[in-house]
C-alpha cells in the first residue's frame, strides 16, 4: 500500500490554501491508502489541510510493482500485445494508478513495454526478424565489450564477476527470473571493464529485450559454470581467448533460442513471426 503523511491540527505547520500556519505541538501519522484509518482521515479532516505523499514510499511501492510486472512479461505471464490497463493492476497490486503508471514507463524504456498515444500500454510485439537482429547485435557489443576489457580487467572486477551469482536455486519462476538478472549484470559488468559506459548501457539495453527469450534457455548451474569459463579467459589478459569464451558462450544461446522457437512456433512463445 502506498503510504500517505498527514499533518494535522496538532502538527507545528500544515497547508492550506492561504499558505502555512504554525501550531505550537507536533504530530505525524502515516497511514496506508485506501486503509479504514486513512478514509477517516479524509473525511474528518479540517477544511484545508492536504495529505502528502510520502515520496520514499512511492519509490518503493513503485519498485516492487515495476519488479512483478517485468517478472510476469519475462516468464510470458503478460502476453505481447496485452493491454496493461492501469486500474486492474492497481487492484492487483494494492496501490493507487500512479506507482503502476511510473512502473510501466520504466518497461516502455527497457522496451518490454510500449506506450501508444490515448491508448495506454502493451506488451510489446517482437517478430521473428527483430529477435535475429537483437540475438546479431548481442553477439556484436559482447564481443566488443570483452576484446576491450580483457587487457585492463582488474582483479576487483574479476571478483565482482565471480560473486554475482547467488547459487542455484530450482527452476522455479523467482529462480529463473533472478538467473536473468544475474547474467545481465554479469555481462553489463564485463562492459563496464572496458572502459566504455555508452558501450556497457547498450549491451545491458539489449539484455533487456531479450531477457523474455533468455529466460528459459540455462537454469542457474548452467549459467554459472558457462560464466565461470568466461572469468578464466578473462584472468588471462588475453584478448583472443576471451574473445573465443564469449562467442563460444552467445552461439550456443543463440543456437537454443532460435531452436525453441522454430520448435515451438511462435504462438507458443508469442511471438510475432513476421519477418519484415
Amino acid at each position: 500500500m502506498q503510504a500517505v503523511i498527514f499533518q494535522m491540527l496538532l502538527l507545528s505547520q500544515y497547508y492550506t490554501r492561504r499558505g502555512v500556519i504554525q501550531l505550537a505541538t507536533s504530530q505525524t501519522m502515516i497511514l496506508s491508502e485506501h486503509s479504514e484509518e486513512y478514509m477517516n482521515v479524509v473525511r474528518n479532516r479540517e477544511p484545508g489541510i492536504i495529505p502528502m505523499v510520502n515520496s520514499q514510499s512511492r519509490d518503493t511501492t513503485k519498485n516492487m510493482v515495476y519488479k512483478e510486472i517485468r517478472r510476469s512479461i519475462v516468464l510470458g505471464k503478460y502476453q505481447p500485445g496485452k493491454w496493461l490497463k492501469l486500474d486492474e493492476l492497481a487492484k492487483v497490486h494494492g496501490t493507487s494508478v500512479t506507482p503502476i503508471r511510473e512502473a510501466l514507463q520504466m518497461l516502455d524504456q527497457e522496451g518490454l513495454v510500449t506506450t501508444k498515444p490515448h491508448a495506454g500500454f502493451y506488451v510489446t510485439k517482437v517478430t521473428l526478424k527483430e529477435l535475429r537482429d537483437m540475438l546479431e547485435l548481442r553477439a556484436i557489443l559482447e564481443i566488443a565489450s570483452i576484446e576491450r576489457a580483457a587487457p585492463k580487467i582488474t582483479e576487483g572486477q574479476l571478483t565482482q564477476l565471480e560473486n554475482i551469482h547467488a547459487g542455484y536455486a530450482g527452476d522455479d519462476d523467482v529462480s529463473r527470473d533472478r538467473y536473468t538478472i544475474e547474467n545481465r549484470r554479469f555481462h553489463y559488468l564485463i562492459a563496464q571493464a572496458s572502459g566504455n559506459q555508452e558501450l556497457a548501457e547498450a549491451l545491458g539495453q539489449i539484455h533487456d529485450r531479450l531477457s523474455r527469450f533468455l529466460v528459459f534457455i540455462y537454469n542457474g548451474q548452467e549459467i554459472e559454470d558457462r560464466h565461470q569459463l568466461v572469468i578464466e579467459a578473462l584472468r588471462t589478459h588475453d584478448a583472443e581467448k576471451a574473445k573465443q569464451s564469449i562467442i563460444s558462450e552467445v552461439n550456443t544461446t543463440q543456437e537454443i533460442t532460435m531452436a525453441h522457437v522454430m520448435e515451438k512456433d511462435g504462438a507458443a512463445w508469442y511471438l510475432n513471426t513476421q519477418t519484415d
